[in-house]
């Protein structure tokens, strides 16, 4: 009896360690949440984060929003991940305050969150890890600058905003007017519209603005979606290529408009690189490394003069295919 019984114990110690070492040796699994899954930018993100998950060992899921002004479904991601104890959340927050309840609730069960992208109200290594994203202020006021520079420092400007909530182009918006602001000479038509969330809402918000966009001379938006949507709005309108028009983002058809002359400039992100940066800062953070609170992605201004140049062909094959980091 005493030796069957010890045998059982034996079996059942065995087990409890072998469940213990299974559990220390199973990868670990990032959540990364993108405001939306639509826009090439994503899919670039999503491509770099999980070229990062390869690289280190790691399983990534990737799961956001179809379109980017579902806040509640966003949340309700963020709840399900740490419902499900995920090993941490990578997450580019569609409002900036939203948003701010579920991280702290996965922070507060030992889920690091790190934010990217777009910024969420708090601090940096308090409430979340570290925020992973552009200079999104530089970035606009670049876009500021080289519209005021096509221009020459005067005209009529018109500037259509993304949307309510979202601190990245909150910030691009920003930049871009501190910008323009120093040609005395040049008048904001409009800079109180907003965009929405697709390039199909921001086509109907600038031909809304039609009236505006024949007087003005230079135009700036935010970002891929409000940058497509006012190029299609100018060439439905037989307006594109007549007015000096500077756009944020990369895709193929905002290269190749470019290209053709119907858009003047673009200020390139690194998407793969933001969403490969996001994952790593995460994981390091899990295994006990110290990690930047701020880790900036950079940002370029994309002209017809350096389209060619080698670095910018490789951040758009990066941007444009979501290949490569």
């Amino acid at each position: 009896m005493s030796g069957s019984w010890m045998r059982n114990l034996t079996g059942i110690v065995l087990c409890g360690w072998a469940a213990i070492a299974g559990a220390e040796n199973k990868p670990l699994t990032i959540a990364v949440i993108p405001k939306g899954t639509t826009h090439v930018f994503w899919k670039s993100v999503e491509a770099g984060a999980k070229a990062a998950g390869a690289e280190l060992g790691v399983n990534i899921v990737w799961k956001g929003p179809i379109k980017e002004n579902d806040r509640a479904q966003q949340i309700a991601i963020v709840e399900q991940f740490t419902a499900e104890k995920v090993d941490g959340i990578v997450l580019a927050p569609l409002d900036d305050t939203a948003l701010q309840r579920p991280v702290a609730a996965a922070t507060a069960k030992g889920i690091p969150v790190v934010i990217f992208d777009s910024a969420l109200k708090g601090e940096a290594g308090k409430d979340f890890a570290s925020l992973v994203a552009t200079d999104n202020r530089k970035g606009g006021s670049m876009g500021g600058e080289r519209l005021g520079e096509l221009l020459g420092g005067k005209g009529d400007v018109v500037l259509l905003r993304y949307q309510v909530g979202s601190a990245s182009t909150d910030e691009r918006e920003a930049g871009f007017l501190e910008a323009i602001g120093k040609h005395p000479d040049v008048k904001l038509l409009v800079d109180n519209r907003y965009a929405g969330a697709t390039a199909g809402e921001a086509k109907n918000a600038a031909m809304n603005l039609l009236d505006k966009l024949r007087e003005a001379e230079g135009i700036f938006c935010p970002n891929e979606s409000s940058t497509f949507g006012m190029l299609l709005a100018l060439r439905q309108s037989n307006l594109n290529g007549k007015v000096r028009f500077v756009g944020f983002d990369t895709s193929p058809p905002l290269v190749e408009a470019l290209r053709n002359k119907d858009i003047d400039a673009l200020v390139a992100q690194n998407p793969t690189r933001m969403g490969y940066l996001g994952v790593r800062t995460c994981v390091d953070r899990i295994r006990g490394q110290q990690v930047e609170p701020r880790v900036d992605t950079g940002v370029r201004l994309i002209t017809r003069d350096n389209l060619n140049d080698p670095e910018i062909r490789e951040l758009l094959g990066s941007g444009e295919t979501g290949k490569g980091r």
